[in-house]
């Protein structure tokens, strides 16, 4: 094995342990956003230092293979697409950081649980998390089309992001002096939302690496 195929060997590495450790940090918030449970919320925002850490050493790592190693084709688009999923794992692990403090500072009583069926709350929880470990197994068994399943699945967290806001107005018409909680509730969907849009950015780095298609500002369906 030449030096730089150990390098990029390490790399991925790297980049599936920072995506198991946003996974976590995912799976903490949603968790302790459904249960509001606030000593959970604390370890999600304990925690960010350390993805923090990691994002600014896979960036260095990418840099140095480029630099160094002056990469092509196959293997250049490989460092590139890390670099980017890298930096969109750190940008999802941001937004389960704000969902963590969000329990945390949340009022002690609670929203009803009719409303979080309403908004499709636990639906898009769950789609992001099956979104954020289909988008894993592409890169793991390098399958593109595993990656594209993530396009439609964003459409449907979309759909249930614009559906959340009049069904929450209609809520506040009945409860006004739940006005703060609401807006708290919204920050939040749309939070989960852009969790979303991460993921679908991973994917098309994971088709630009593995077909060297170039999916952004496209219409993937007709990929």
């Amino acid at each position: 094995m030449i030096y730089i195929e150990k390098e990029l060997e390490n790399l991925k590495k790297e980049v599936l342990e920072m995506w198991d450790l946003v996974n976590s940090q995912l799976n903490r918030a949603g968790e302790s956003l459904i249960s509001l449970d606030k000593d959970l919320a604390k370890e999600v925002v304990y925690r960010e230092k350390r993805v923090n850490a990691f994002e600014l050493k896979i960036d260095s790592d990418c840099e140095d293979i480029i630099g160094l190693y002056n990469p092509v084709a196959l293997d250049l688009r490989f460092t590139l697409a890390m670099m980017k999923i890298n930096n969109n794992l750190e940008r999802i692990a941001d937004f389960c950081e704000g969902i963590a403090r969000f329990v945390i500072d949340y009022p002690e009583i609670n929203i009803e649980a009719e409303l979080f069926e309403k908004t499709g709350i636990k639906e898009m929880l769950q789609i992001i998390k099956d979104m954020m470990n289909k988008a894993e197994l592409a890169l793991i068994e390098e399958k593109s089309s595993l990656a594209v399943d993530l396009f439609e699945m964003d459409n449907r967290v979309d759909e249930l992001n614009r559906n959340a806001v009049p069904i929450i107005a209609e809520y506040l018409q009945q409860f006004p002096e739940r006005a703060v909680e609401c807006l708290n509730l919204i920050s939040i969907i749309r939070r989960m939302e852009r969790i979303g849009d991460h993921c679908n950015n991973m994917a098309e780095e994971i088709v630009f690496y593995l077909d060297a298609k170039v999916l952004k500002h496209a219409d993937k369906l007709l990929k």
